[in-house]
């Protein structure tokens, strides 16, 4: 009888086992056949075998040339910014990163299925033409941009420098449509400049300040201390940060910059990603820091990545009073993610999107920008126009009406920074007046005792 019962007992166990085993491996086969690495990789190599087969000039065509288009199309479909280099794909960044390359000056990203400039880079090529933030480059040497991916067409921008290459650009803002011949040019430009464009930096009305960062550079940090103390020596007061048309750069010259402007220990930015190690945190080390000093940064659409988490910092140390920065101007570019290099061998490289940035106070940069704490727009006209009186040379290229209406626009944007920080002079200097009253003081010890 006890065996009978413990028979019955082993065998119920022994089906419940096998149940529930069934059921896993059900459950784990409907998974499989949705995402089966091994099915998938099959399908791959059949259809590489039938091109290389049957495509009518398969004979011209290597298993590596195959394998390297399946790779790029794999991580262009990812996002704009993802991307599989191959060996001289990757040796053109490395040399980017030291700074010094062959090329036309422009930033670039694809927008609405558009080659679309991000910001031209100052005193290059594509300035001294007149290329915009938002023009949309639609061919390169005659042919169609419509399905170039983002690397190739760096790529064919690229070049020796002193070679030429052709573009047609389109304007939305006016339909304009033009072919523009730019010579490649080395491009390494100063990062840091005063208000006309030069390193000089004097002291503007009410003792304000004003340096204009073109991009975030290796020497970006350095450039931008110079700067400061040659205004500190006059006796600055408040400064105006203007990172218009500003596309980025390097993360650790951005957090030097913001840095300069918060006490020590202070968040900068965060990044997050899938991995533990994608998630990482910069502070301020306090060291040269202006805290204290009233600030107006200036943003628009052409401030992108390195641009924006200085903006979005200082937005957000603001409001908790940790410094004295007020952002204006126009909404932000909105790139706000980390790509990584990953060298795969052979020479070649993945660049992935592995991680996003964000604020001090967590919030999204990427495909959202920087608002403003005061919007002030100006039209692509305008922006057009003080584009041009900034190039030397650049309004004699418009016809005789057009320069007198050029030379007329005034930077909106600019004249409201300045009074918004001679608002806050004002204010701070009533303030401390008011301090001083004969009576104030005592009435405040004794509140103290």
């Amino acid at each position: 009888m006890k065996k009978r019962i413990l028979y019955s007992l082993l065998l119920t166990a022994l089906t419940l086992n096998l149940l529930l085993g069934a059921r896993l491996y059900f459950s784990y086969a409907q998974a499989g056949e949705k995402d089966d690495v091994y099915g998938n990789i099959e399908m791959f190599i059949r259809v590489l075998e039938r091109v290389r087969k049957d495509y009518v000039d398969g004979d011209k065509l290597t298993y590596k040339e195959l394998i390297y288009s399946a790779l790029k199309g794999m991580l262009n479909s990812l996002d704009p910014h993802s991307e599989f280099m191959d060996a001289e794909k990757y040796n053109e960044l490395k040399n980017d990163t030291e700074g010094l390359f062959g090329g036309v000056g422009i930033v670039i990203s694809v927008r609405d299925n558009f080659l679309t400039v991000v910001a031209p880079m100052e005193d290059t090529p594509a300035f001294k033409a007149g290329i915009l933030t938002g023009d949309r480059i639609i061919k390169i040497e005659g042919k169609s941009t419509e399905r170039l991916s983002l690397p190739d067409a760096v790529k064919r921008l690229r070049g020796a420098p002193g070679t030429e290459v052709n573009i047609t650009v389109l304007r939305p803002s006016s339909g304009q449509v033009r072919d523009v011949k730019l010579t490649r040019a080395e491009i390494k430009v100063d990062t840091v400049k005063d208000i006309n464009g030069k390193r000089e930096f004097p002291l503007g009305e009410g003792k304000i300040g004003y340096i204009r960062l073109t991009q975030f550079g290796e020497q970006t940090g350095s450039e931008l201390d110079d700067a400061l103390k040659k205004l500190d020596k006059q006796g600055m007061q408040a400064l105006i940060l203007d990172l218009r048309n500003n596309p980025g750069g390097l993360l650790d010259q951005a957090a030097k910059v913001c840095e300069k402007f918060l006490p020590k220990n202070q968040l900068i930015v965060s990044t997050e990603g899938r991995h533990a190690e994608e998630r990482t945190s910069i502070a301020s080390s306090g060291r040269g820091a202006h805290p204290n000093l009233p600030l107006v940064i200036l943003v628009n659409n052409g401030s992108a990545s390195a641009s924006e988490i200085v903006a979005g910092c200082l937005q957000d140390t603001t409001t908790t009073g940790v410094s004295r920065a007020v952002i204006l101007g126009e909404q932000t570019f909105g790139k706000g993610s980390v790509q990584k290099i990953l060298p795969v061998g052979d020479g070649s490289a993945l660049r992935l999107t592995t991680a996003k940035y964000y604020t001090p106070s967590h919030k999204v940069i990427h495909e959202k920008g920087i608002t403003p704490d005061i919007v002030v727009p100006m039209t692509a006209e305008e922006e057009e126009a003080l584009f041009l009186r900034r190039i030397p040379g650049g309004l004699e290229t418009l016809p005789a009406d057009q320069r007198e209406k050029a030379m007329s626009v005034h930077d909106t944007q600019l004249e409201r920074a300045m009074d918004v920080l001679k608002g806050i002079a004002l204010y701070a200097k009533r303030a401390s007046a008011s301090e001083r009253v004969p009576g104030k003081k005592s009435e405040k010890v004794a509140v103290a005792n």
